[in-house]
């Protein structure tokens, strides 16, 4: 993202741009950036935006051939077209010959990086892939958007936020927004206002849930259970998650028995450096023989309600009674 800063602040831009990845804020934020930075304000004459399947190259190619008017450049966004994951021949070829009055700006989620579109964008433009900041990064991030808010957050606090509300910085902004609304007139923002509004992810509480599993703290995983279902959250879709925690576990834990550093784990088992951490420390409270037994117990109780056995309330109940009991 360094060049891509660059080129905004030198003003000295490509004729085509994709931007990929899972961090949709990021994506949302350099597509703002460059939108602004190439148009004069409020012109839309020399702007135009398209979304979604079933975009025309011909529409595209059309387009950025047409001159624009009054202006250095004619801006074409198109985002989550699919068409670095399909083959698009003609627009690829375009690409190539594109003329310096156009840019064209691609943002996607996934690309396939052996196809023609990747690689002539590759070959005449600029691809930046915005994927899950690190923990670092993020706290960096939340320490800015505070400091914009004359505010200030202890690092331990800032921790706290990363923790309940994850690694998304779209749903971090959302819980920065809700701080800074509950927090005014306050000068610091603390892990109590965050407990007091921020919303703790499903996926957090599973790990909270597994965690006191772990423990042997029965009362305390059934307290979680409870909450998700107070949460209107389905009893198979808990049980579904429980199961995706031990196998997540289990391959976290044989990736370290294979030497694996925190940052091979993330890449290998697909997940934020920050939550691979989190996992490798987890799972450390089960041997590799539990985790198995515990991933088949849940297929079972699984297969109890699906035969009709077991209602599906009752089946994790069981589940989560038998592995917490002391």
């Amino acid at each position: 993202m360094k060049n891509i800063n660059e080129q905004i602040k030198t003003g000295q831009f490509k004729k085509v741009y994709l931007l990929y990845g899972e961090e949709a804020y990021l994506k949302r934020q350099y597509r703002d950036k460059l939108t602004k930075v190439m148009l004069p304000e409020g012109d839309t004459v020399n702007y135009a935006y398209y979304e979604g399947k079933g975009i025309e190259p011909e529409k595209l190619i059309d387009l950025a051939e047409t001159m624009p008017f009054f202006a250095d450049r004619r801006l074409i966004v198109v985002e989550n077209s699919g068409f670095f994951k399909n083959a698009v021949p003609k627009l690829a070829d375009y690409i190539k010959t594109m003329p310096d009055t156009a840019c064209l700006l691609f943002v996607e989620n996934e690309v396939d990086k052996r196809g023609k579109m990747y690689k002539a964008v590759k070959d005449t433009g600029y691809i930046s892939e915005m994927g899950r900041q690190d923990e670092k990064t993020l706290l960096y991030w939340i320490a800015g958007q505070i400091k914009r808010e004359d505010k200030q957050i202890k690092e331990s606090a800032a921790r706290h936020l990363v923790a309940r509300a994850g690694t998304d910085m779209e749903l971090l902004e959302k819980e920065l927004e809700k701080l800074f609304a509950y927090t005014l007139g306050k000068s610091e923002i603390t892990a109590e206002d965050i407990d007091a509004v921020c919303t703790t992810q499903i996926t957090n509480k599973i790990f909270d849930m597994v965690e006191a599993v772990a423990a042997k703290q029965q009362k305390k995983a059934l307290d979680y259970y409870y909450d998700l279902l107070a949460l209107k959250e389905p009893p198979m879709r808990i049980l579904y998650l429980l199961s995706r925690q031990f196998r997540l576990l289990l391959e976290v834990k044989e990736l370290m028995k294979q030497g694996y550093d925190k940052s091979q784990i993330a890449k290998t088992a697909k997940l934020h450096p920050f939550v691979a951490g989190k996992y490798m420390k987890q799972c450390r409270d089960f041997t590799g023989s539990q985790l198995k037994e515990i991933m088949e117990e849940a297929a079972e109780y699984e297969e109890s309600v699906k035969t009709g056995r077991l209602n599906d309330r009752m089946s994790v109940e069981l589940f989560i009674v038998k592995y917490s009991h002391s």
